[in-house]
């Protein structure tokens, strides 16, 4: 099985990069003319698109290798393929002698927009958390389908607003055609809210391994939402200029594209629990970025328009007390994170930094055994607990431990035995 599953997964993969390439290709033999220039996008533009194509292909092609029988890498590598193909169709539209072609091709990008949210309600097990969701799944087909049949034959494209469709049927006729490509936007948009439901759903229901498989999920979209932001206030603070355009499609684009990245670390579970301390670490340095630059920017306030120093020195002097800043606040602010939303880790620190300030003062060996093995298993939370000591005098004796904990790629926690000698 897993040799067909190769061939066929970066077969996918492999048609994808060639339509992407064909595209380009064809651009740079056929340049655009003056007028439809700026529509083909800046390099940096074509840029983002490859990475972002080229995330969800490679993803999707490794996981359906890895996992063929979870169908989330062959929704990825579908997803990327569709993407290729409606670059394709849009980079064709301004040529005629591909106008048929592109008319068939510009909107296929949003079919893979609807595949995300088969995605989200298969995601991570590649099966729907339980029938009662077989109504949505059967929904979200039904708009894919409603989708694709009307944007086909629609006499008008439909997502290019009043352009004619070269092959679409005529009105009245045609009608139906537009009336079922807009039903089945509206019933893959409905779908794509039960599919976030089911996400919590599946949350509220799962074992620790699943929930972190979720969490990887639902890190990645808040990083879309916050890269959202951003480009809120770049636009604001930056204008509308070409390099704020660059700028907000690198950040936007950079985040959709950890999307299949984190969904191939959750259904693939390697490093699976570093999610935590992934989501400790991003809100501790959002924080202290916020904090400091707010800090930075009452100095230099201060300075200018309370004290009249209008000079360098009031910049450098507002950058260094910033810089000098940063270690003492990210240290208080990671130490709050964590006992907030790492507490797992948190409370092992405790438990270690505890032990130690004991082990200063602790003499008799039978104690230092014992509690070792209880700091062990608070701390790490092992199956078993084994602790060895020679048979050599006090002063001479060596203690180890060994520690047989599960693989975090098991799935579960392991259970909690009390500690044995």
């Amino acid at each position: 099985m897993a040799a067909p599953a190769f061939w066929r997964a970066w077969s996918i993969w492999a048609v994808s990069a060639a339509v992407t390439a064909t595209a380009l290709v064809y651009t740079a033999l056929y340049p655009l003319p003056p007028g439809l220039a700026d529509q083909g996008g800046s390099p940096a533009d074509k840029v983002v698109v490859l990475l972002f194509i080229a995330s969800f292909s490679t993803m999707g092609a490794l996981l359906a290798w890895k996992r063929p029988g979870n169908r989330i890498g062959w929704l990825l590598s579908a997803i990327g393929l569709a993407y290729a193909l409606g670059v394709l169709g849009m980079l064709l539209s301004d040529f005629r002698r591909t106008l048929i072609l592109a008319s068939w091709l510009g909107w296929i990008w949003l079919f893979g927009l609807g595949l995300a949210v088969v995605v989200l309600l298969l995601f991570p097990t590649g099966a729907l958390p339980s029938r009662r969701w077989r109504p949505a799944a059967w929904a979200a087909g039904a708009g894919l389908a409603g989708w694709v049949l009307g944007n086909a034959f629609a006499p008008g494209i439909v997502t290019d607003g009043p352009a004619r469709n070269p092959v679409g049927l005529p009105r009245p006729a045609g009608d139906i055609f537009t009336v079922m490509a807009i039903a089945g936007a509206v019933l893959i948009l409905i779908t794509g809210v039960a599919a976030i439901v089911s996400l919590a759903v599946r949350y509220r229901r799962a074992a620790t391994a699943e929930r972190a498989q979720l969490k990887w999920l639902v890190y990645a979209g808040a990083l879309i939402m916050a890269t959202l932001v951003a480009e809120v206030l770049l636009q604001k603070f930056m204008g509308t200029g070409t390099a704020a355009t660059n700028l907000q499609n690198a950040i936007s684009s950079g985040a959709i594209a950890l999307v299949p990245v984190a969904i191939g670390i959750a259904v693939l579970r390697y490093r699976l629990y570093d999610i935590d301390r992934i989501i400790s670490r991003t809100l501790a340095y959002a924080i202290v970025t916020g904090l400091l630059i707010g800090i930075y920017t009452g100095l230099v306030l201060l300075a200018t328009e309370v004290l009249g120093i209008h000079s360098a020195v009031a910049v450098a002097a507002a950058t260094l007390a910033a810089a000098a800043l940063f270690n003492p606040v990210r240290r208080r602010v990671q130490h709050r994170v964590d006992r907030r939303f790492n507490r797992a880790r948190y409370d092992a620190d405790e438990t270690v930094a505890a032990f130690a300030a004991r082990l200063k003062d602790a003499v008799d060996l039978d104690t230092v055994r014992a509690d070792l093995a209880t700091v062990v298993q608070t701390a790490l939370e092992p199956a078993q607990v084994w602790v060895w000591t020679s048979g050599r005098q006090p002063t001479e004796a060596r203690t180890a431990a060994r520690i047989a904990s599960s693989s975090p790629s098991s799935g579960s926690l392991p259970s909690m035995r009390s500690p044995s000698t």
